[in-house]
């Protein structure tokens, strides 16, 4: 099921990025009095009364400005809006309404999408007042915060889950392999669904961010259902012109959230981006099955017999979190290997879905303990005692110790070195839980 998705939006320096952050409980926007500091949506999981749900941060909204970035963080916000199921509009309540605040208020109301007015500064009763001026913007009842101190963020957060869209809990379990192909603009997702159906079932431009609404569709290979959520879309009438290179992130929010398996595609001639690391990082931080598809390799440029090997390396130094993911060079033009795709989709599914009995788990930490001992901390040693698969997609193992705080990252990844030595997990990100043994007393 996907996650509703948040979009706090407004003028420059009203403090959405410190509302972002107080709702998030951690920092991630930078926040600073100069306007325009936020200048890419930042997106955090957050929750509220067991909702979880993904915030969007927006650049602030100028109407009036010639600069081409601030033009660009109002375009990015419009997407934002467009994409989000709730829309927080954040205003100043000491400055009162602005004409700002009412051109993105009209702006607001044709989206049909609920929308949650935020009158932050009000931090003293006396101030209260002032907030009844903002129901001339025509958005329903004004909620008054002051984000700096997170007073009535609860009000504001029940407000906002309370216009979540209905699910249908009652969703049928499919034995299909749900395929999400996500990446930058223009790196040839729809072309790869194309090879990948055998016909032209996804409108392919050369202009990025042509492709504008997800479609799934459902397709048998060697006898095996899939479901390809293609985030490149079909093409909708009306504007494209907007700044797109940013905005391929939130279109990989919802698919990857309905995915098994992410095919993450990337562009062989223009190499790695940070975009292509961020969208990349968040089908990682989701725990979905990853598979990294360098495509437009037919044209890659000076190839020789280790090219793919210096490429592979490349993007090993900066995805380094993906160093499980399995990468695939394909031409979906020609269709130079994407007969390989759902071949290596299903064996990504079949991995991340993999069981090992507690007995075998243990004989192997057993034998990873006798040749590489667990360091001490401060004179006092850590000592393993137990591990066990607590689940599976992604695979999560439950490690059983006399005192968490004594478990270094570094030995964390030895395990989890060891058992994908062992047993693959090709393709899955792998959960480790460290727990005391307190912890494992009590559940046994």
């Amino acid at each position: 099921m996907s996650k509703p998705i948040v979009a706090i939006v407004g003028r420059p320096n009203v403090g959405k990025s410190t509302l972002f952050n107080q709702i998030g409980k951690k920092r991630v926007s930078i926040v600073d009095d100069i306007p325009g500091v936020t200048r890419d949506r930042i997106y955090m999981d957050a929750v509220w009364l067991e909702h979880v749900f993904t915030m969007i941060d927006t650049g602030g909204i100028e109407f009036e400005a010639e600069n081409r970035l601030l033009t660009s963080m109002r375009q990015q916000a419009e997407i934002a809006m467009e994409e989000a199921d709730v829309i927080v509009f954040v205003v100043d309540g000491r400055a009162g309404i602005t004409n700002t605040d009412e051109e993105v208020a009209r702006l607001l109301r044709p989206t049909k999408k609920p929308v949650v007015l935020a009158v932050n500064k009000i931090d003293s009763p006396k101030q209260e007042a002032d907030v009844y001026e903002f129901y001339n913007l025509g958005l329903g009842e004004p909620i008054p915060i002051a984000a700096a101190n997170a007073l009535n963020l609860g009000d504001l957060l029940d407000a906002v889950v309370a216009s979540f869209p209905e699910t249908d809990t009652a969703e049928e379990e499919s034995d299909e392999i749900k395929l999400a192909v996500i990446g930058r603009p223009n790196v040839g997702k729809s072309s790869l669904v194309n090879a990948l159906l055998g016909e032209d079932r996804v409108i392919v431009s050369d202009i990025p961010g042509t492709t504008r609404d997800a479609i799934d569709t459902h397709f048998t290979k060697d006898g095996i259902r899939f479901t390809l959520i293609d985030t490149a879309g079909m093409r909708r009438k009306g504007r494209i012109e907007e700044a797109v290179e940013r905005y391929s992130v939130i279109r990989a929010l919802r698919a990857v959230d309905r995915a098994d398996v992410v095919l993450m595609v990337l562009n062989a001639v223009e190499g790695i981006t940070d975009q292509d690391t961020k969208i990349a990082g968040y089908a990682h931080d989701s725990g979905k099955g990853v598979i990294l598809v360098v495509n437009k390799w037919d044209i890659y440029e000076d190839k020789d017999e280790k090219s793919t090997l210096r490429f592979t390396e490349d993007i090993r130094a900066k995805m380094a979190f993906l160093q499980y993911a399995p990468v695939l060079y394909t031409s979906a033009l020609t269709r130079q290997r994407v007969h390989r795709v759902t071949d290596l989709a299903k064996y990504v599914a079949d991995q991340q879905s993999m069981r090992i009995q507690t007995s075998v788990l243990n004989e192997l930490l057993q034998d990873a303990i006798a040749v590489n001992p667990p360091p001490a901390y401060k004179g006092k040693p850590l000592k393993v005692l137990f591990m066990t698969q607590a689940g599976i997609v992604p695979p999560r193992f439950v490690i059983f110790v006399n005192d968490p705080e004594l478990m270094h990252f570094s030995y964390l990844r030895f395990i989890e070195n060891k058992l994908r030595e062992t047993f693959g997990f090709e393709g899955a990100p792998i959960r480790l839980i460290v727990r005391s043994r307190k912890s494992k007393e009590e559940e046994l």
